[in-house]
């Protein structure tokens, strides 16, 4: 008689199973891949994805990211690759990357942006249905944290999501992003590999300081744990939760508001907004739709922020005859006859 499964092994089994379920039917023939980099959770998800993925039926392969920005970036990254066929990962692809650490979004940024764009390319080569990353509910209390830090709106403290539709999680994507770990914590990763005899790696980057998420992980994280209790984390994640609900209703109703004030065609240049329907609108609403509008114009997301945002909603709602103002990307709003106009500047000629 076999013993007793580890209760944070069963976690993660049912947490996988649960992610794959969302697919539509499983099909030997059909791929999955799973983000290793050889750390606790990622392993951890492999090994599950391998208990799992044969009994729905699915195949499953490993997408491992050399971001090379550390020394034996590459060993790191072999052996990640043997770890996850040894888990029976067909195929395994290593995908080194370039990764800019003067950006100017930050070291962190740009690998995330390259890791994705690596793993929507390897997905689209290989077919795959779905592409499953390791972030746990730890990771997600972090992320509330940066977002609170940074003054951020509803969207940014809603979290990361268990389901991500491509194209949104990477401009290559063609298949959803999963995170079936968003309920683990941290500890249970590191119980499964324990359970499974797997060598997780420790990335020096998650115990260094100058980087952001590493001091909310080691530093401020734990005094919140030490003066509010130990179940600051879930509190946190269960807040990302209610949020997401909150900011998609926002997000739907806020399309819909923009489709009624629009009065030209999706994909025409300029945008133009009827201002006296706009400015009726709630707060909330309306200035989710300038953020969307301003988005269909051509600002770049990464730039746009809150202020730019709140610029514009002067022009509705504090006209007093003010010239247009810039927003990134040559975007140039301005109020007109009752019509709020977002246009795109040329580009300036390049120098001879």
């Amino acid at each position: 008689m076999g013993g007793r499964l580890d209760p944070a092994l069963a976690r993660a089994r049912s947490a996988v199973r649960a992610a794959l379920g969302t697919m539509r039917g499983g099909s030997p023939d059909r791929l999955v891949l799973v983000a290793v980099s050889g750390g606790a959770d990622s392993l951890a998800l492999a090994a599950a994805t391998a208990f799992v993925a044969p009994r729905v039926p699915l195949r499953w392969g490993a997408v491992v990211v050399d971001h090379a920005l550390q020394d034996r970036s590459a060993a790191v990254a072999e052996i990640a690759a043997d770890q996850a066929e040894r888990l029976g990962a067909d195929p395994v692809r290593t995908a080194r990357v370039d990764v800019d650490p003067a950006n100017a979004c930050g070291p962190e940024a740009a690998a995330r942006t390259a890791r994705y764009d690596a793993l929507a390319r390897h997905a689209t080569e290989l077919g795959a249905a779905a592409v499953l990353v390791a972030h746990t509910r730890d990771d997600q209390a972090e992320s509330v944290l940066l977002g609170l830090s940074r003054g951020s709106g509803a969207r940014s403290l809603a979290g990361m999501r268990s389901h991500v539709e491509a194209p949104r999680w990477s401009a290559g994507g063609r298949c959803p992003l999963l995170r079936p770990f968003l309920q683990l914590a941290r500890a249970d990763t590191l119980a499964v590999c324990a359970a499974e005899g797997l060598t997780p790696w420790s990335d020096p980057h998650n115990h260094d300081r100058s980087y952001l998420r590493s001091r909310v992980r080691l530093e401020v994280l734990p005094v919140l744990e030490a003066q509010l209790g130990p179940g600051v984390r879930d509190a946190l994640a269960r807040t990302a939760e209610l949020l997401r609900d909150d900011a998609d209703l926002l997000d739907l109703l806020a399309a819909e508001l923009l489709q009624r004030v629009r009065t030209s065609a999706p994909g025409d240049q300029p945008v133009l907004l009827q201002v006296k329907a706009l400015a009726a609108a709630p707060a909330a609403l309306r200035r989710r739709a300038l953020r969307l509008a301003a988005l269909a114009a051509g600002a770049p997301a990464t730039d746009l922020d809150h202020g730019h945002v709140v610029a514009v909603d002067r022009l509705l709602t504090d006209w007093h005859g003010q010239r247009g103002l810039d927003l990134p990307g040559r975007i140039v709003a301005r109020r007109d006859q009752g019509v709020l106009q977002l246009t795109r500047r040329p580009a300036p000629p390049a120098r001879m």
